[in-house]
């Protein structure tokens, strides 16, 4: 497995490559960016993955400075999952002058959920991975539904901007008590993470109330909010959406819940698809 931290460089190694699978992370891996990273693998051609925390989705406020960075133990894990190529930039690397263009996408799908609660967030998102797919060109890129708005959103992007790449899709890796896997999955403490189980099964049982008929939607998520909160959680958000645009649900399509709350100091976020 090759280690690259410069844009030339990497584009000197990939040149030679017709196809290229692309994972972008900003390190701290579990397996369910190793999932990602083993569905990259099935696929013909070169498998890169990036390790950049990115300053522009961050607010003033949030962990940015705390992100954990643990290199060499990423790309430990990258080379046994059968990653062949490691792109490392440094902030340096890919801001080398203050970053004013940027990619803001639509409100109707950038500044709801994730959006409203963290402002400039799917903007930072955004601009930082039409960067890393202009130093990259892969034809594919592998992202996990955990963050299933942020997968719709470059989705879009990808679409609008004609960029020829195929988005893929990778299903959420979950422990054995349903805890969506997560870096920030570690500022828990034992008793929060034994808690934290709870914002799952939330998901799961508004799921199933959905699936059972019900079309109550606002109800369904209105009980799920509140069983978050009487249980010392801070939930910014729990809400039933379609599939397709995360617009307000309609019968007859596919739905999806998605929620995130703050478990003491940690934020968590999930998904479950209807």
């Amino acid at each position: 497995m090759e280690i690259i931290q410069r844009s030339p460089d990497l584009r000197a190694a990939l040149s030679t490559r017709t196809a290229v699978i692309f994972v972008p992370t900003m390190g701290n891996l579990h397996e369910g960016h190793l999932s990602l990273v083993r569905m990259a693998r099935r696929r013909k051609g070169v498998v890169v993955a990036s390790i950049f925390v990115n300053p522009l989705q961050f607010a003033p406020n949030e962990d940015f400075a705390k992100y954990p960075r643990t290199l060499e133990r990423d790309c430990a894990l990258l080379e046994k999952a059968g990653c062949d190529v490691v792109f490392t930039p440094t902030q340096s690397d890919m801001y080398p002058e203050p970053q004013e263009f940027k990619v803001h996408p639509p409100a109707a799908i950038g500044d709801i959920l994730e959006g409203r609660s963290r402002p400039g967030f799917f903007v930072g998102v955004s601009t930082v991975v039409l960067k890393l797919f202009n130093i990259v060109r892969p034809n594919v890129a592998v992202f996990g539904k955990k963050d299933y708005q942020q997968l719709l959103v470059l989705k879009n992007m990808v679409a609008q901007f004609a960029l020829p790449i195929e988005i893929v899709p990778g299903e959420t890796v979950r422990e054995a008590s349903g805890l969506a896997l997560s870096s920030r999955n570690q500022y828990l403490s034992d008793l929060e993470r034994t808690e934290a189980v709870h914002l799952s099964t939330s998901l799961r049982l508004a799921a199933e109330q959905v699936r059972s008929g019900r079309s109550d939607w606002t109800a369904i998520e209105g009980a799920a909010f509140d069983s978050l909160r009487v249980r010392g959680w801070l939930p910014d958000y729990v809400a039933i959406r379609r599939q397709s645009d995360l617009g307000d649900p309609t019968e007859g399509q596919a739905l999806v819940v998605l929620a995130a709350a703050r478990l003491g100091t940690t934020r968590l976020i999930d998904s479950l698809e209807i």
